[in-house]
């Protein structure tokens, strides 16, 4: 086990540091100025971008600029944004935390909501229920999510006034309000986003379980277990459910990433002040310190999300660890 699990960390490492150099070629080689968004309020004499230039390093050899971010970055230092002026792991540090609710709900929402009913659609196969989910399902995997949240934001949010439209807080919440008035505030902002994202993302889990759970329900073992007398619900989730969870253990390590970028355009739609919005800004300035903390971000959750994966196959199916 333990040789297993150094290969796997040894292999992720590989995959973060390939990741790494890839994100900041690629992102080098797309095309715009980053410094032309710095003469939008104030024009800049050609000797103030020459200076501004050599600060980030712009004028070197992209070896060079490769060479010092990761001189910069074993120190646990991003580096300063370019378009805000201030260091990058600040800006993501205070972003996170409402990305980091975002996400949270709608991957709790996702994966409980979905996992119950992609079960409950393979136990009544066939049935007139099991075909209304999968065509609402389909029908929300098929929605644009920057679609979706247009639509809530004019229908709930603009035109009957059910929920707040945008935003995180209410600007017009007294200050001295405590804590309960403060966390219903931010739950009531909360709703329509996550429920964006949930709606369009609960169809792969809810698929991903129902033809799981197909599948094992057709094993030998869940007939011998139906013939030894246990009820249905024991054989459902004691017997079939435990073996259909690898697919949708997959998924989970897949969606991971969520909790941090969150969704670039509903956040966007919402103005929810979180990494996925602050990310949009980014790219529009080609801010490149801010794009490469952001995207550093997410490749180690995408790498992290793969390895824990692994490590809980690996616990539960001990074929994993000895192959």
């Amino acid at each position: 086990m333990g040789r297993w699990l150094a290969g796997r960390i040894l292999q992720a490492l590989v995959t973060l540091v390939i990741a790494l150099v890839l994100l900041f070629v690629l992102m080098r080689l797309a095309p715009g100025d980053p410094l032309a968004g710095l003469s939008e309020d104030r024009p800049l004499s050609p000797a103030e971008v020459a200076s501004v230039r050599a600060l980030y390093r712009l004028d070197q050899p992209i070896t060079t600029q490769l060479a010092a971010f990761v001189s910069h970055l074993a120190r646990g230092d991003l580096e300063t944004s370019i378009q805000y002026g201030r260091p990058v792991s600040a800006l993501l540090a205070e972003r996170l935390p409402a990305t980091l609710l975002l996400g949270g709900t709608v991957l709790l929402l996702n994966f409980t909501i979905g996992i119950w009913l992609g079960a409950r659609q393979a136990v009544r196969r066939g049935g007139a229920g099991d075909e209304l989910l999968t065509t609402l399902s389909l029908a929300g995997y098929a929605t644009p999510s920057f679609w979706l949240g247009l639509v809530l934001v004019w229908l709930i949010g603009v035109r009957w006034r059910l929920l707040p439209a945008a935003g995180m807080h209410d600007p017009l919440l007294d200050p001295g309000a405590g804590f309960l008035a403060r966390a219903g505030d931010v739950l009531r902002h909360l709703v329509l986003p996550a429920l964006t994202l949930s709606v369009v993302s609960i169809a792969g889990t809810m698929r991903h379980q129902r033809s799981a759970m197909l599948e094992a329900l057709r094993l030998p073992y869940i007939v011998t277990a139906r013939a030894k007398g246990l009820s249905e619900a024991a054989v459902t989730w004691r017997h079939a459910w435990r073996n259909a969870f690898f697919p949708v253990l997959t998924l989970f390590g897949l969606w991971l990433p969520v909790l941090v970028t969150g969704a670039v355009f509903v956040e966007s739609v919402f103005a929810w002040p979180g990494l996925g919005s602050l990310a949009f800004q980014a790219v529009g300035y080609r801010d490149y310190p801010l794009l490469m903390g952001a995207s550093l971000l997410v490749a180690v959750l995408v790498v992290l999300g793969s390895l824990l994966t692994d490590l809980a196959y690996a616990v539960l199916d001990p074929r994993v660890r000895l192959s």
